[in-house]
């Protein structure tokens, strides 16, 4: 039985898509600061910055186009919506990150090797420092209404921004002890600490990426989700097992099997599948499409767990509550005493 009375196009606001298109603005805004900052110091550090400001544009534009794509309703040939594309925005953008890393770490042990002059440190120090915090409030702004529209694209984004405020953080404190010290190779030894945190943060996107890709199961979702079922839970539902949850985007997808007393007529069984997935909309921050299998209780084995006390056909004594938790409601197997 499928129950989606509730289910709308995912609710991909359009101030998501403005505040990516502000993003890309003040990036390209950023990122011509930070190379002219590096023009004016030769900074191998800030040269790191610069970089990540190339990327912070090109991840910026695909999440857009991303954005926009999956807000597209359901056709026939994407008959669960396009939200999948959030993923692979992510991916995209972790791989971008993960390169420049990559560079950064080349760009900072040549140097080490191969050292050049630096200069003007004090006016490079002003710019990035400016470009951090910049970076930061917008990422936080990102990170925060995709959290609110559960956006992967705007989380990804604004992860990717207060990264890059971090790294400009511990740039600066690099770049203010080679300009009070005077030692050129800490600014390269920086730049590959930086480059090395940097490449972290992109790999840890791509792996949540390929983890919706392949539809790895959220556990902190699940029992979130198993634990409001559980404090909600209706004598009629007698068993629930086999809860899977699928992410297409913004919206949920959850089927699982409810064992419901045999003699119920067709009109009784919906209408307690309508306030299962009422229960479970209640525990989720995006829409759910709700794909139950209806089981018949088995009398005598369900009546020992079955709380249906006033049940006309009871077989055997109520003997044990089973609790629903997050290891038993996921596998497919029926819950017996």
């Amino acid at each position: 039985m499928v129950n989606n009375n509730k289910l709308q196009t995912p609710n991909f606001k359009p101030l998501n898509q403005n505040l990516l298109l502000i993003a890309i603005i003040v990036g390209l805004i950023l990122m011509s600061t930070k190379f002219f900052a590096w023009w004016l110091t030769n900074s191998n550090a800030i040269l790191t910055d610069a970089l990540e400001g190339i990327i912070n544009v090109m991840a910026g534009a695909f999440a857009l186009y991303s954005l926009i794509l999956a807000a597209k309703p359901r056709d026939e040939n994407h008959p669960y919506g396009h939200g999948k594309v959030e993923f692979i925005s992510a991916g995209f953008e972790g791989g971008m990150i993960f390169l420049a890393g990559l560079l950064i770490i080349g760009k900072g042990i040549y140097n080490l090797i191969y050292p050049q002059p630096i200069g003007q440190l004090g006016i490079g120090i002003a710019l990035v420092a400016a470009s951090g915090i910049v970076n930061y409030l917008l990422g936080y702004l990102l990170e925060k209404n995709g959290r609110q529209s559960n956006s992967l694209i705007l989380m990804a984004d604004g992860k990717h921004l207060k990264s890059d405020a971090y790294s400009s953080a511990g740039l600066l404190v690099g770049l203010t002890i080679v300009y009070v010290t005077k030692i050129a190779w800490i600014d390269n030894l920086t730049a590959v600490l930086f480059g090395a945190i940097i490449l972290y943060t992109g790999f840890k996107l791509v792996r949540e990426s390929v983890a919706g890709i392949m539809d790895e199961a959220d556990y902190k979702l699940i029992e979130k989700m198993v634990q409001h079922l559980a404090t909600h839970r209706r004598p009629n539902w007698i068993d629930v097992h086999n809860f899977r949850v699928i992410k297409y985007g913004n919206t949920l997808h959850v089927d699982c099997h409810v064992t419901l007393p045999y003699y119920f007529e067709t009109r009784t069984s919906h209408n307690e599948v309508k306030d299962f997935e009422a229960v479970v909309n209640e525990s989720s921050p995006s829409p759910v499409e709700l794909f139950v299998h209806i089981d018949p209780c088995e009398p005598p084995h369900n009546c020992t767990i079955c709380q249906k006390m006033d049940c006309p056909v009871r077989e055997a004594a109520f003997q044990l509550n089973v609790q629903w938790t997050l290891n038993n409601i996921m596998k497919d197997e029926k819950h017996y005493e």
